[in-house]
């Protein structure tokens, strides 16, 4: 029996990458032959602490060689639970590893953790990275390198993230593996579409403010702004079945995951490709604004509130999107990547 060890921190809110890393935890754990769990870490209390202090000194009396999470800071969130994702999940409640039977796969964000966590115990491991602007989460630049360079093999989904990868660490390229994640269309709910125009405000928080705050004066009394926040993927679902316009604030992202989400549930996406979302950015589902370009923005929605004959111009390509993020293309890549571990 294999066991498959995803390390994640313990999130306070919903997260596309958390969702990702539940997929893959739940299928693998189906599989004959596999078994997986989740480790949540957190900062240690003191680690908290001494973090506060030093933000408020601004770094005068605790001074640190490296930024980022260290890993001597970090333990385990027992028994964490996430009310945010309907699915359910194995946890590992310690640091304790078999290397016979475990492979740990570690996020971009932790991977720094690989020399204590993996490689001194000789813990054959991956580096899942959903994001290729996030592979430098601290600056102790020889611990990155030692982490990547030793893994068994660097997961990306898309060809931005797989860019990055290869440009900050050319030694691994060919040990890099196209995975892919999925959208439970189960979820999308047909309902009546109404003139709502919804965003998510933890994405480019001043951004989205300046947006809406411009566009208030000009936005016809029949249409609305409804804000996605503190809401479970089902209202998330609902809310994005009902409206007509999605705003996209994805910063610079591997692939984002809500604007794909709003496109097939019917919407018009207007807003930032977060450099990832260029391989599926495409009309006229997506209209491209440029990254800070605050009143293009608002023009571009005021443009496309005549949404005549849209849900049937897109439709074919709403279609090809439910594939490239279709649960057989995930489970496929997933199962390609076991065979080699």
């Amino acid at each position: 029996m294999r066991n498959i060890i995803f390390l994640i921190d313990a999130q306070k809110g919903a997260s596309g990458g958390g969702k990702v890393i539940y997929q893959y935890s739940n299928f693998i754990d189906s599989l004959k032959g596999y078994s997986s769990s989740i480790i949540h870490i957190k900062k240690k209390k003191l680690g908290k602490i001494l973090n506060s202090i030093n933000k408020k000194f601004k770094g005068k009396f605790i001074k640190s060689k490296f930024s980022g999470w260290s890993f001597r800071d970090i333990t385990v969130k027992k028994n964490y639970y996430f009310s945010w994702f309907n699915i359910k999940i194995k946890t590992k409640n310690d640091f304790i590893f078999n290397k016979k039977k475990d492979f740990i796969i570690l996020p971009e964000m932790f991977a720094h953790f690989a020399p204590d966590f993996c490689i001194k115990g000789n813990i054959p491991y991956a580096i899942f990275v959903q994001n290729g602007y996030s592979i430098f989460p601290t600056n102790n630049i020889s611990k990155l390198n030692l982490a990547y360079n030793k893994a068994k093999y660097i997961l990306t989904y898309s060809k931005d993230i797989k860019e990055c990868v290869s440009l900050a660490y050319p030694k691994v390229k060919k040990k890099i593996i196209d995975v892919k994640y999925s959208i439970d269309f189960k979820n999308f709910k047909k309902a009546t579409k109404k003139n709502i125009i919804t965003y998510m405000p933890r994405k480019l928080k001043k951004h989205s403010e300046l947006v809406i705050s411009f566009l208030k004066n000009y936005l016809p009394k029949k249409w609305k702004i409804k804000p996605l926040m503190n809401l479970s993927d089902k209202e998330v679902y609902n809310n994005l079945a009902e409206s007509k316009i999605f705003l996209a604030f994805s910063e610079l992202e591997g692939l984002p995951l809500p604007p794909v989400e709003a496109a097939i549930s019917g919407n018009k996406v207007i807003g930032y490709t977060g450099e990832g979302g260029k391989e599926y950015w495409k009309k006229p589902i997506f209209i491209e604004v440029k990254s800070s370009e605050i009143k293009d923005f608002c023009k571009k929605i005021l443009i496309n509130l005549n949404l005549k004959n849209f849900t049937q111009n897109s439709s074919k390509q709403r279609k090809k999107l439910s594939g490239m993020f279709s649960l057989k293309a995930e489970h496929d890549a997933i199962k390609k990547f076991l065979k080699k571990i």
